[in-house]
């Protein structure tokens, strides 16, 4: 059975980081691009970033560029998004998705981990 765990959200300060992480079991990671979306309340969800299978190309909103890196190691099945910078507009739950490519709709979503930005 296809799964995904995120771990790493949770309250962090104006200007904190965050390291959120997706594990994968149930499938091979290899052969899907993963991305990480978020939704703010009462918002729909946004993709913040993602990454192709082999890892050598990666996108980003325009909201987190220069802030956010994207990153995966096949070998541990694990995806992983580092935040710096962080800013109370990023809050949200983030979830971790699988797709072909990058390109396709989101074939797969994750359980979400919430992160809170707030002094």
């Amino acid at each position: 059975q296809l799964q995904f765990v995120e771990s790493g959200g949770g309250l962090v300060q104006p200007g904190g980081s965050l390291r959120l992480s997706c594990a994968a079991s149930g499938f091979t990671l290899d052969y899907f691009a993963i991305g990480w979306y978020r939704q703010a309340p009462g918002k729909e969800h946004e993709r913040v970033s993602c990454v192709s299978t082999s890892g050598g190309s990666t996108s980003y909103a325009d909201s987190v560029k220069g802030r956010f890196t994207i990153s995966r190691d096949n070998a541990k099945k694990t995806v992983y998004l580092q935040m710096n910078s962080l800013k109370p507009e990023d809050t949200g739950v983030y979830y971790c998705t699988a797709q072909p490519r990058c390109s396709d709709p989101v074939a797969y979503w994750g359980q979400g981990t919430q992160v809170t930005v707030s002094s």
